[in-house]
């Protein structure tokens, strides 16, 4: 780590983070850092001794100010000279005691289900409020009472595990005595019930909005309201588990698929028989009551290998809603509402790559597909072209064991603008990205490679154009360039250091050689690598992995990042790692 180069400048107090009248997460401990102007500077915060490093940096862990007006009061000295400053910020509700005694208190921000729900008659509700583990709590509707179990003794999940409410308190684990629940069918929740907490004479009420009904069926709706059966390789639509949740399908605009449910801004939709997920509201167009799509069903499949990939064909009516999974040579294809019919599956030519297809029903809605690979799985596409949905299979590049980033494709994309996070002296993320992108760039190409820069000025770049960049570039590999920071109420004196992230399971070894690779280049502490759903990381052609090198907000780490020496070290543990990555693609001698 490069020496802090010693700062003498006027005293002067910044903040960078919290900015004035932030909300901190946090509720006990929080970190703040900015400058002072001065290496030589005495910097106390809410009377606490702070570090001031020599370019007049600092950084604290400190407990919360009081909850009246709370505010950070910084007071820096150097020589006779004297520097005061205040900080604002505001901190969370706080949580309620929920006191077996004294006045009767509930958590208000707890209440499920809330929000505008449309479900089905026989779907099951988690109903449920935290309330002191001795009160007697009760769900009133439907002109009937049911009680709430007490969570530590009945662990509920529902068909419809509705998420918190901006604000709510998270509920705790099982463990939880104060959380009370009950699992009602919506049919008995079409109008507007209520909670009820009663101990001793006090009585807490607490509303329960109404539950509409599902759809009538058969209800459909067009992903990304595109009905076209034009190929849009780059955009997908993004289907999730639970509502707000997770990315679990990513699927194409025009897919057409019954609507089932709503959640607020989400709605969902039915995949198969067996089968349900969540999308977004503004990326499905309902259609008029009783349009419907053509039955799908998938007839005689064919491979067809070209230089550099092999396409699994297989005919249907129309784009199906499909998960691609990767095993052990080999990749999954699942097919949502669509019935297999596949008789013939034919094999054009003797390809090296693709060496088997299996099929099977799952189901009278549902059809597999695995293809059996001669490497592992490397990248891969979903397309529909012309009435046949094409699974494209990747083949792994040629590689020279001399020279392993020799003839390829690399995209490097320096992480930011927009966003991205600030140093205790106000280094901006974009700048040091770029700067290591720049290295990056020309230490590959010092080796071959040819490299495609999402980003090569100041200017912003939308975080979803980055990835398509690199596809249509045909790149082997994507790597993004960042700089971590912390949520609130992390320690940042120990937790800090360098991280690697990847989606795809294909992903998963080289972001474990980038990982190897810079912790030896930087020395920083090893964060690991980590299964992370992150833009830069799902693309499917190509490996791709986001780097999180260093954090900017720690001082030393900054401060070295405005380095050449360090932005060098941080570009050649990527191209080290690119080398040591491909290498393992090369025949065995």
């Amino acid at each position: 780590m490069p020496p802090i180069p010693l700062v003498q400048g006027a005293l002067q107090i910044r903040v960078v983070y919290p900015s004035p009248n932030q909300l901190i997460q946090s509720r006990d401990s929080n970190f703040i850092f900015g400058s002072v102007g001065n290496g030589h500077a005495v910097l106390t915060i809410d009377g606490s001794p702070v570090q001031v490093y020599p370019n007049g940096s600092f950084i604290a862990f400190l407990p919360l100010p009081a909850r009246e007006h709370p505010a950070y009061d910084l007071m820096a000295t150097l020589g006779s000279d004297t520097a005061r400053a205040t900080q604002p910020i505001r901190l969370l509700p706080p949580i309620p005691v929920l006191a077996s005694d004294g006045p009767l208190v509930v958590d208000s921000g707890s209440v499920a289900p809330f929000g505008h729900l449309a479900l089905g008659d026989d779907e099951i509700l988690r109903v449920a409020v935290r309330a002191p583990v001795n009160a007697s709590v009760v769900w009133q509707g439907d002109s009937a009472t049911v009680p709430l179990v007490n969570g530590s003794a009945m662990p509920l999940r529902s068909a419809l595990d509705t998420p918190l409410s901006p604000g709510a308190i998270t509920p705790r684990t099982a463990a939880d005595t104060t959380l009370w629940q009950v699992g009602v069918p919506a049919r008995r929740m079409r109008t507007q019930s209520s909670i009820v907490v009663a101990r001793g004479a006090d009585t807490v009420t607490l509303s329960v909005p109404a539950v509409a009904p599902a759809p009538p069926v058969p209800t459909w709706g067009i992903l990304g309201a595109d009905t076209s059966s034009v190929s849009d390789t780059d955009r997908v639509i993004i289907g999730r588990p639970v509502p707000n949740g997770t990315y679990e399908w990513l699927l194409m605009p025009g897919t057409a698929v019954p609507v089932t449910g709503l959640d607020d801004d989400f709605v969902r939709v039915r995949l198969d028989g067996s089968l349900e997920m969540w999308v977004h509201s503004s990326d499905i167009a309902l259609m008029s009551n009783g349009w419907q799509p053509p039955a799908r069903v998938a007839g005689n499949a064919e491979l067809r290998p070209a230089a550099g990939w092999v396409d699994l064909e297989i005919p249907m009516s129309s784009k199906p809603p499909f998960l691609i999974e990767e095993g052990d040579h080999e990749l999954e294809l699942t097919l949502y509402g669509v019935t297999g019919n596949t008789d013939i599956v034919t094999y054009a030519g003797d390809d090296s790559l693709v060496r088997g297809v299996r099929w099977e029903p799952v189901g009278t809605e549902r059809v597999k597909y695995t293809l059996q690979l001669a490497t592992q799985p490397y990248g891969y596409l979903a397309l529909w072209d012309n009435g046949r949905f094409i699974l494209r299979v990747r083949r792994p590049p040629h590689i020279d064991p001399a020279r392993p980033l020799a003839g390829l494709v690399i995209a490097v994309d320096p992480g930011h603008p927009p966003i991205g996070a600030t140093g205790p002296t106000g280094l901006y993320e974009p700048v040091p990205t770029l700067a290591v992108g720049e290295k990056l760039r020309d230490l590959l190409k010092a080796r071959g490679a040819t490299v495609v820069m999402t980003r090569t000025t100041a200017a912003p770049v939308a975080l979803g154009e980055r990835p398509i960049m690199a596809r249509r570039a045909d790149a082997q590999a994507l790597v993004s360039i960042h700089l971590n920071a912390l949520p609130d109420g992390i320690d940042p004196f120990t937790s800090h250091g360098t991280g690697t992230y990847y989606f795809h399971p294909q992903s998963e070894p080289l972001a474990r050689s980038l990982e190897t690779s810079l912790v030896r280049r930087l020395g920083l502490p090893e964060l690991g690598v980590h299964y992370d759903n992150l833009a830069l990381a799902r693309p499917t052609w190509m490996p791709a992995v986001l780097c999180e090198g260093a954090f900017i907000m720690m001082p030393e780490q900054e401060a070295a990042l405005r380095t050449p020496e360090f932005q060098d070290a941080y570009a050649r543990g990527i191209a080290d790692g690119l080398e040591t990555y491909f290498r393992s693609f090369a025949p065995h001698r």
